[in-house]
Parts: structure tokens; sequence; C-alpha cells
């Protein structure tokens, strides 16, 4: 049994409670309902890449055939049937004559110098390569499908962050315009509150553009209409990993589909070689045949048969199948590179994705607290203006801070999710579709 690093929940989800889905997206009868099970369900089955990977599974499970075919021989009829005429001086007459043959031939492979066994066995490494080939493309449809979900779950959080940010500063743009309208403020201090609401209102609309994009992006990788709207029932949270890096490193290079691929590819050359060299040696086969015909359709008569054995040796070729030899000697050696340089290629992709999972990690215990403060300090700065004690500017620094806080608190939650579903690509860990 293969072993799955286990995912426990240990602490709740923490989302921040004002950035909710579902306000972004309202439900109409072009709505469909997914969470993150269901999105990469519909990915595995309508992805064009898996798709593809299994009409080359196919093709190669024919190719096994063929080559395992191939030893039985070969059993082959054939028949002719003709009229001939003849002008006799003797009589001045044409004379005609009809013939009808029918051939039955077998022949069958005794010994071919290993090519036969080396064709076999490099359709069944073949076999094995699109067989983790469709691994391959599971997987990475699982990603793109839990990827394209996260998208769009941060362009939606950070909408609603952002009609927070515009409610805030039009508050406080009607607060500065009472403060001038009693002589409080100065016409500066509305004038930059005016700015501030019409910068944030300009951010708020890329965000909705970068929203509809994630959506119509998820859309493309799980195979509904790109117009299709979304509503999405899980939000971005922390669930704890304990998974290790040397466990990851482990498990991806004893599960990784890439680098079993790279061992069916050295396998697939070593046969190659196996059949180039064999086709140094003798070949012998066994033939039998019958034929039967006369002159009367379909041909029944003047029965004969032979059976026998026949040899077959390439004395010279003018140096062709040694120089077979030498590229299948060569293609080993680049499989076998080829092998070495995938197997150090998961490794780091393993530890890549786990140090970016880590480091997000610690980014939403950091930037959740800083959201606390952020809030409290942007009270304080509210209070004080109103207050007459403190600046509009410090107002507009807070509410600043406190959007920058709450968008740092997002991007890690995006951060963290995306990079456990990289790490789990990264080490092969098989879907539901391959259990």
């Amino acid at each position: 049994m293969k072993y799955i690093p286990e995912k426990k929940t240990i602490l709740s989800a923490l989302i921040l409670s004002a950035l909710t889905l579902h306000t972004v997206c309202a439900a109409t009868p072009n709505t469909v309902s997914l969470d993150l099970n269901k999105a990469v369900r519909m990915a595995l089955e309508n992805n064009s890449d898996v798709k593809i990977s299994s009409s080359e599974l196919d093709a190669a499970e024919a190719e096994v055939d063929q080559a395992k075919g191939a030893r039985w021989g070969t059993i082959d009829f054939a028949h002719s049937t003709g009229r001939t005429g003849n002008y006799r001086t003797t009589t001045g007459r044409d004379t005609f004559s009809n013939a009808s043959t029918n051939t039955v031939s077998i022949t069958v492979p005794i010994y071919t110098g290993g090519q036969l066994e080396g064709q076999i066995e490099r359709a069944e490494r073949n076999l094995d390569y699109y067989k983790y080939g469709m691994s391959s493309s599971y997987q990475t449809a699982r990603y793109n499908a839990a990827k394209g979900y996260y998208d769009v779950l941060e362009a939606a959080n950070t909408v609603n962050l952002q009609k927070e940010t515009v409610d805030r500063l039009a508050d406080h743009l009607k607060n500065t315009e009472a403060q001038f309208n009693v002589g409080v403020s100065a016409k500066v201090d509305v004038l930059r509150s005016q700015v501030e609401l019409v910068n944030a209102q300009q951010t708020l609309t890329q965000a909705q553009n970068n929203y509809d994009v994630a959506v119509s992006t998820l859309n493309n990788v799980i195979g509904l209409p790109t117009e299709t709207n979304l509503n999405l029932s899980q939000g971005l949270e922390y669930k704890a990993n304990d998974y290790t890096l040397d466990n990851c490193l482990t498990y991806a290079m004893m599960n990784r589909p890439e680098i079993h691929q790279a061992e069916a590819s050295v396998k697939m050359a070593e046969a190659s070689e196996k059949v180039a060299n064999g086709a140094t040696l003798p070949s012998v086969y066994l033939t039998a045949d019958n034929r039967w015909g006369d002159d009367n359709f379909p041909g029944r008569k003047k029965d004969s048969w032979s059976l026998g054995a026949s040899l077959n040796f390439n004395i010279w070729d003018y140096g062709v199948n040694a120089a077979k030899i030498r590229e299948a000697k060569a293609n080993v050696v680049k499989a076998q590179e080829s092998y070495r340089q995938i197997s150090d290629q998961v490794r780091l992709a393993v530890r890549t994705s786990y140090l970016s999972m880590r480091e997000a990690e610690k980014r939403i215990k950091s930037t959740e607290v800083a959201v606390a403060q952020a809030e409290e300090d942007y009270r304080i700065a509210q209070l004080r203006y109103q207050a007459g004690v403190g600046t509009n500017t410090d107002v507009i620094d807070a509410s600043v801070a406190l959007t920058t806080a709450k968008n740092n608190y997002i991007q890690a939650l995006y951060d963290y999710n995306t990079s456990w579903a990289l790490l789990d690509q990264s080490m092969g860990v098989p879907t539901d579709m391959e259990e």
C-alpha cells in the first residue's frame, strides 16, 4: 500500500468574516455551485490532456499486442484465377485454357537472435511509460483545478476587501466634509479624501476584472462554458499540514509518475539495443505451404505441399546495423541521463513547494495578528480625528495599512493552499481516479 502523509486539521478555519464569496457571485440561472472536490472531479472527467493520455495508452496496448502476436508467425492465403488463349496455325483457331490456384502458407519464427523478445519488451515498457503518463495527466489536472479554485477564492476575497476599503473611505469622506462644513478641517483634507476614494474605486474595478478572469479560467479547466457563474462553497482556510521534508522527498522518489516514466524510457532504450544486436545474429523460420488448383474455378485438384526451414543471416550491410547498434547505445546513455535529470528536478520541485508552503504558513500566523492590530490602529485614528487631535493623513494611512494587512492575510492563505496543492503534485500523490 502506498503511504500518503496524513492531513489533519488542528485549527479551525481562519477566514476573514467580511470576505465571503457570496457577495461577489449572486445565484443566477447560469450559476453552478462547486466545492473543491467537485471541481477536481470535473477536471479529471473533462480535461483534454487526460483524454489524450487515455488514447495514447490504448495505442500502447495495441503495440504490445502486435509485438506479442509476431511470435506466432503468420498464416497467409492466396488465390489466383486466369484464362489464356493461343492461336493454333494448324487449325486456324484460338484455343483457351483456364487456371485456378490456391495457396495457404505458414511462417513461424523459431529463433530471431532476440529481436522478437526485444520488441516485446520495448512495447511493454512503452506501455508502462504511458500508464504513468496517464497518472501524470490526472495529477496535473487535479493541481490545475485546485489552483484555479483557489485563484477564484483569492480574487473574490480581494473584491470584497476592496469593497470594504471603498465603503470605509466613503464614510471617512463624509466625516471629513462634515468637519470642513463646521470649519474644523481644511479643504485639503476633503480633496485628499476624495483622491483616496477614487483610487480605491479604481483598484476595486481591477479586482472585479481579475475575478471574472479567474472564473473563466476555472470554467475552462473543469469543462464548463467560460461565461458560467460560480458559487464556491468553500473559502480560503488554514489546515495544518504534518508533512516532513524527508518524507515528502522519499515519497516522491517512489511515486512520482515522471520518475517511473524515465525508468521506462531507460528500459525501452535497452530493449532497442537488444533488437539492434539481434540483427547481427542468424534468424530461423519454419515454413509450410499447401497448394491446389486446376482448370476449374475455384481449383480443387493437383494438390502439393511443402515443409521446411529457412535460415537468414546478414553477412554484410556496409555498416548499417553497426551504426544502428551505436545509435541504440547512445540512446541508452541519453535515457539514463534523462532519468538522473528528472530525479533531480523532482527533488527540487518537492523542496521548493514544501518550503514555500511552510513560509506561507508562518505568514498566515503573523498577518492574522497584523490584521487585528491594523483594525485597532484605524479605530483609534478615526476617534482622534473626530476629536480634533488627529489628522486626516493619520486616518488615511491607517486605512491603507488595514487594507494592506488584510490583503497580506489573503495572500498568505492563498500561497499556503496553492503550495500544498503543488506539493501533492510534486510528490506524485495519486488522484481518486488512480486508486
